[in-house]
Order: structure tokens, then sequence, then C-alpha cells
């Protein structure tokens, strides 16, 4: 115990060893899906689930365990939700680049970020990009993670007349096909519902019980014979196979598969900036809200050694690329253990060993269908949201650049799209606003908006 206090300085933070490990075992239940969830939504663009399970433990294990190294802070690392969806969705998918490139350009903007972190630059980006951007952006992800979600859980579907629409529960008894994507949808839409009665009960782990509770509902009904599986039309068992045993599943088809032929197309820059700006801002932004919860930060409201968490975010971003995943960050979950007293790394060294300990169990995290991960995408969506309450939409001036920043990720299906709007018509609207209501620009954002303008009208 005393080695331990040494290392993680406990009663200098008025902690203990018992009130770290609960923090720590806290914080792993509450972001645990992220082992179910990121292997569906990466796998959409063409990945080995099993590898990518493999690689979103290994991610966050390491990324957590150099956040306890760099910074003694009870924060937890994993593959960020938002920009794994922007990795499948609008690289591969949308703009056509392979996953292997993908993975470059998560890999370049990890060097990046470590760059940033051992310098002053990161400050002066931060500092140039206006607030209300800041806080656009990340309600944006929000609304575009849970658009996904209810794609995911067939909710919302294609329609020739609208583009999407609400699927037909009534149609589907008609036609027989309510047995596959209709049960789907019942039960993700029951799912939502599960996990927000857990969370107006504060239920700790509620997202990770509300899939597992989702689940189990699932495999009642094919034991019922309400959902049939179907493997031709997307539809599989829900059980897991425990053929192979528990052994944790290759990591071959995923590792320093990373390919940087097309690093310096213009499109592809674009590509790794906007990888680079969400993960930059959404890091600070978590870093500081769960700080300040922990009464962490000092008289000038900074975060002390902050550098260390940001490098331990840069870092764990580039082996992650070498290991197979999108963009490691920091995960606002670290607010509950936090909750629970938390405020060393030993909260996240113990966090760390769990994630570890999951490559075990790799049959049951990878048998969970789509259905039950879908809730969750919706649920953390509106987590997200909340941060438009931060924008002044009376100013005008503010308030439509970040309206646009907004609206632009889950319309236009790309999450770059909206962080390229946003900051153009941030520049337009203020610099043809005049003196009197025009906020402060700098050289940064004219930089950004030429850079983003030549996207869509030169490059």
């Amino acid at each position: 115990m005393n080695n331990l206090d040494k290392i993680f300085h406990l009663k200098e933070n008025h902690t203990d060893v018992k009130t770290e490990v609960i923090a720590g075992i806290t914080t792993f239940m509450t972001m645990a899906y992220i082992l179910a969830v990121n292997p569906s939504i990466m796998s959409a663009a063409g990945m080995d689930s099993g590898a990518i399970f493999t690689a979103t433990a290994l991610a966050s294990m390491i990324a957590t365990l150099c956040m306890a190294a760099f910074a003694n802070y009870p924060f937890v690392l994993a593959p960020g939700m938002g920009l794994n969806a922007y990795f499948a969705y609008t690289v591969v998918i949308n703009m056509g680049y392979s996953w292997e490139m993908a993975l470059a350009a998560v890999f370049i903007e990890g060097l990046i970020f470590i760059v940033l972190s051992l310098t002053k630059v990161r400050e002066g980006i931060f500092n140039a990009i206006p607030m209300c951007l800041k806080n656009a952006v990340s309600a944006g992800i929000g609304l575009f993670i849970a658009f996904i979600g209810l794609q995911n859980a067939k909710l919302t579907v294609n329609s020739d007349s609208t583009l999407v629409t609400i699927f037909s529960m009534s149609g589907s008894l008609k036609n027989g096909t309510f047995r596959s994507q209709g049960i789907t949808a019942l039960l993700a839409l029951i799912g939502v519902l599960i996990i927000g009665v857990l969370m107006v009960k504060k239920v700790k782990g509620n997202i990770l019980l509300g899939i597992f509770i989702t689940w189990g509902l699932g495999i009642l009904c094919q034991f019922a014979g309400l959902y049939v599986p179907d493997p031709a039309n997307g539809f599989y068992s829900l059980l897991p196979d425990f053929s192979s045993g528990f052994g944790i599943p290759s990591l071959a088809p995923t590792f320093l598969k990373m390919d940087f032929s097309k690093v310096f197309s213009g499109e592809f820059l674009v590509v790794i900036f906007a990888f680079l700006f969400v993960d930059m801002f959404d890091t600070l932004g978590t870093l500081i809200g769960v700080a300040s919860k922990a009464d962490m930060l000092d008289e000038e409201g900074k975060l002390p050694r902050i550098s260390g968490a940001l490098l331990a975010d840069a870092v764990g971003t580039s082996v992650g690329a070498a290991l197979g995943v999108s963009t490691t960050t920091t995960f606002v979950e670290s607010a509950s253990g936090v909750t629970e007293g938390g405020r060393t790394g030993l909260t996240s060294v113990t966090s760390a060993l769990l994630f570890g300990l999951s490559l075990f169990l790799s049959p049951i995290f990878l048998a969970i269908p789509s259905f039950a991960t879908a809730p969750a995408l919706i649920v953390v969506g509106f987590l997200m949201i909340s941060s438009v309450l931060k924008v002044d939409f009376s100013d005008l001036c503010q308030g439509i650049p970040a309206f646009i920043t907004l609206i632009a990720m889950p319309f236009m299906y790309s999450i770059s799209e909206g962080i390229a709007l946003g900051t153009i018509s941030f520049v337009v609207i203020n610099v043809l606003a005049g003196p009197e209501k025009r906020k402060a620009i700098s050289p940064v954002m004219y930089v950004l908006a030429i850079l983003f303008a030549a996207k869509y009208f030169v490059i």
C-alpha cells in the first residue's frame, strides 16, 4: 500500500486504494460498451470484427496506462464514439478511401497531436477556434451518432419520397417480415427506454446494462421463435459461439495495415485535420469538464499536468491506429469514476487492467447484435447534444455558424462537412457583420476558412 501511495500520491490527493479501485471499476462499467459498439461500427468499413475487438481492448488499456504514467489522473481512454463513425461511414463508405488509408490518417493525426502536446501550438489552435463552434461540433456529433443508431436499429429506413422515414411496424406484420427487421426495431426502441430508466435511477453502468438487457431480450425472442436468424439478410444468431473457447481474437487482420499512399492529397489532408480537430477539442473539453467536477483545476481555471494528459491521448491515438482502430480519446464517462472518488492514476490503472481482462471474453462481446448496441449510440447522442445549450443563439454571429455546424453533420452524413461549413460561415458572417457586431476572428481562423473553401472550389 505504501508503494502505491508513493507512486500515485494517494494521501496528497485525499484518497485511498479502495476508493481508487472502486472508481476504476465504475468507470470501466460505464464505458465498456465500446467493446461491443466499436467492432459493430468499424466492421461496416469492411474490417474484421474480432481484430477490432482485440485492438479496441488493447488500445484502451495502453492509452489508459499512459494517462496514469504521464499525468496521474483518473481519466480512461478508448476509441472515441463519433470518430469511429466518421472513420467508417464518412471516410471509408462515403469518401471511398480504404480502411487502411483511414488508419494512416489516424496514425498521422496522432503524431501531429504528439507534437502539439509537446509545444504551445496546441494552446494557440485551441484559443483560435471560437467556443460556439467547439460546442456545436460536440452537439453535431451527438446528432450524427444518434442517427446512425436509429439506422442500425432499423427504426429509420430509406424512403423514396422523404429520403428517410420510420420503420412501419404494422406493415412489417402484414407482409410477414416482423420476425427479422421488425423485432430488432422494437427491441432497440425498448433498449433506449431501458437505458433511459436506468439513467434516471442513476444506476452505474447504465449503458452497458442496457445493452446486455436488450441483447437478453433478443435471445429470449430467438428461443420463442419471434426472432428468426437469417444470415443472408444480416440477421445472425444471438447466442455466443464458444466453439473456439475464450481465446483472444487474432489482431493480424488489422495490425500495421496502414496505407500511406494518398497522405499528401488535398482531400486526405482535410480528413487528417478533421480527425485532429475533433480529437483535440473533444479531449480538451472532456479533461476540463471532468477535472472541474473533481476540483482539480487551479485558481486560474487551468488543469495542471494537462500536457501529460494530452500526450497520453496522442500516444494512444497513434498506437491505436497501428493496432487497427480509430482515434483513441479520453472518455467523458471518466466522470463516473471521479464521482465515486477517483482522484489519481490508480483509478486509470484499474480500468486498464479490466480492459485487458476483457480480451478473454471476446465470444460474449462479439455476439452482441447491432440492435442491442444501437440504443447506446442513441443515448450517447443525447449526452453529447447537451453542448448546444452553451451556444448563445441570441447572438446571430455565433448562433448561425453554430447551427450550420450542428445540422451539417447528420444531414450531410459527415463530421468534416460540419466543421468546414461552420468555420467558413463564422468567418464570412462576422467579416460582413460590421465592426459593432463582429466577433474577434483570429488569423488561424482565416487560414482555416480559406483551406476549407479551397476544399470545395479548388481541390
